[in-house]
């Protein structure tokens, strides 16, 4: 039976998904050598930010077809080690969208109006009006690093709110900044320029530390900072020694390197320019059911077979783009299942060339699709869209993606893939007909019009009078059933291929005595 982990607290709506399809066992906050014993009987894990999945848990799930994040960050799952073996791996981008901005939004406002002070001095006994004299966000400029869903959303409020917004995303493109009515500035003018500053960006090694005692002491003096995103991305000692020397007016933070923040940090203290939550960001009552509702139906999709629309480790290949691409994608597994065959040992290089109205779809995934088919007669089972470009990459594949969008050949389009190794090298292209037929429309140049099918066999033989027929009466004396047969040669009396659909696989030793026939240089059965 299908069963599923979930191994940390989630809304029971999302539970209830999971149960349409699966065993749910919930149990959460498991030590780590408690989650790895059991681990292995499940097919799916859902997790929150609480469950750390290592490499060590992920090797230990040979079961596993998916780990579910409810919520957006990856932090805590080791992505390449997931990707290695197979493991899906699916957040959820915008379910805590609206709940991660406004608590932005919140920090930025109880900054400039002194609310957490306020609150404590007047509830201890205090009415001390003048002390709290805050600041309007409005005609302030406001900083967003990072323009992903939750900082574009931050500006739009911002704006609504008068404030103008600069803006600083290496990956945005003009006309995006454009649509969103915010200036682009590099970092160091955006911090330069900025009264508030709202960070919006992932913790990865390049911004790791980013905001350190260098870049907050070019912001202005009365400039506020607000991290809500990841924790490490400021360097808190920096932070800590700039709030108690003065060098801006204050920070809120929502987001620590270390969680739980610890006992001994430089950020703990009586500080009133420094704001501090406990990783509010998404903990609204809304949120956490869009997260699990989102990431639990992910689950379900991926356990019947059908895609995930929030992939962390199959980047390009959402649901839209597998069914606008279905029988494409169809095309070049079988093609790389195909000339996996034909080249007879572990390819070196595979070129995959995209022509006519192949070369305006998406690349990624036929080329990932491709590489799934060369590899599965090798791997089987363990081979999927995750992990095939890195399989590849592990087993030296050079590959190489050539679009050629001049070429009409077929009205559709057409794929080749070209194979290199020690045996030789090998090309095969097909197309995509009406209805989604596939065709397999030539090998090594030699031109055909072959469906694909379960049982095949492809020759290279002279083009000579009886050949065909010694071909068919040798199959037919080892109960051998031929469903269809075409030759493809390019000059009469040259070489030639023949392919051949069969009900069965053919015998080893059929094959032998194929072989030994007068004419054929090479035959290779085939199994699509």
């Amino acid at each position: 039976m299908t069963k599923v982990l979930v191994s940390d607290p989630i809304d029971q709506k999302g539970i209830d998904i999971l149960s349409q399809v699966a065993q749910v066992d919930v149990r959460t906050g498991l030590p780590a050598d408690e989650l790895k014993s059991i681990v292995g009987e499940y097919d799916a894990l859902m997790i929150r930010s609480g469950t750390q999945v290592t490499a060590d848990i992920i090797e230990a799930a040979p079961r596993l077809k998916i780990i579910g994040r409810a919520g957006v960050g990856v932090d805590n799952v080791d992505v390449p080690t997931a990707t290695k073996n197979g493991v899906l791996v699916v957040n959820s981008p915008e379910g805590n969208t609206i709940a991660a901005a406004e608590h932005a939004l919140a920090m930025m406002l109880a900054l400039s109006r002194h609310i957490p002070a306020a609150h404590s001095s007047t509830a201890s006994g205090g009415w001390n009006r003048k002390a709290y004299v805050g600041n309007e966000l409005y005609k302030k400029t406001l900083g967003v690093v990072g323009l992903g869903k939750i900082g574009s959303h931050v500006a739009r409020v911002a704006q609504a709110m008068g404030m103008e917004v600069l803006a600083y995303d290496p990956f945005i493109s003009s006309e995006r900044a454009q649509q969103l009515r915010v200036r682009l500035r590099p970092l160091d003018a955006l911090f330069k320029e900025a009264d508030y500053i709202s960070l919006h960006l992932p913790r990865t090694p390049d911004t790791e530390n980013l905001v350190n005692a260098e870049l907050i002491a070019t912001m202005k003096p009365n400039a506020r900072l607000v991290n809500c995103a990841r924790g490490g991305i400021i360097n808190e000692a920096d932070l800590a020694a700039a709030l108690n020397n003065g060098v801006i007016a204050g920070a809120a933070l929502d987001v620590y390197a270390n969680e739980p923040l610890e006992a001994d940090s430089p950020l703990r203290g009586d500080c009133d320019r420094l704001i501090l939550t406990p990783h509010l960001g998404a903990s609204t009552e809304e949120a956490q059911a869009n997260v699990a509702i989102d990431v639990a139906e992910q689950i379900r999709d991926v356990l019947l077979g059908l895609p995930a629309r929030s992939a962390v480790n199959i980047p390009g290949l959402t649901p839209d783009v597998m069914e606008r691409l279905k029988p494409h994608l169809q095309l070049a597994e079988t093609l790389g299942l195909l000339i996996s065959q034909l080249s007879g040992g572990p390819v070196q290089e595979l070129q995959v060339l995209l022509q006519g109205e192949f070369a305006e779809h998406p690349s990624q995934p036929l080329v990932v699709a491709s590489l799934k088919g060369l590899l599965s007669s090798a791997l089987g089972d363990r081979i999927n869209y995750v992990n095939a470009a890195l399989e590849a990459k592990q087993r030296g594949v050079h590959v190489l993606e050539v679009k050629d969008e001049a070429s009409r050949d077929f009205a559709g389009g057409s794929l080749q893939l070209s194979c290199r190794n020690a045996n030789g090298s090998h090309t095969v292209t097909g197309a995509v007909f009406a209805d989604g037929d596939l065709r397999i429309t030539s090998i090594d140049e030699f031109p055909l019009n072959v469906p694909p099918s379960r049982h095949m066999l492809f020759t290279r033989h002279r083009d000579m009078p009886g050949i065909i027929g010694n071909l068919g009466s040798l199959l037919g004396e080892h109960n051998v059933n031929i469903a269809s047969m075409q030759v493809g040669r390019r000059i009469v009396r040259g070489d030639a291929v023949m392919v051949l659909s069969l009900d069965d696989p053919i015998p080893s030793s059929t094959l032998t005595s194929v072989k030994d026939i007068n004419g054929i240089q090479e035959a290779h059965p085939v199994t699509l």
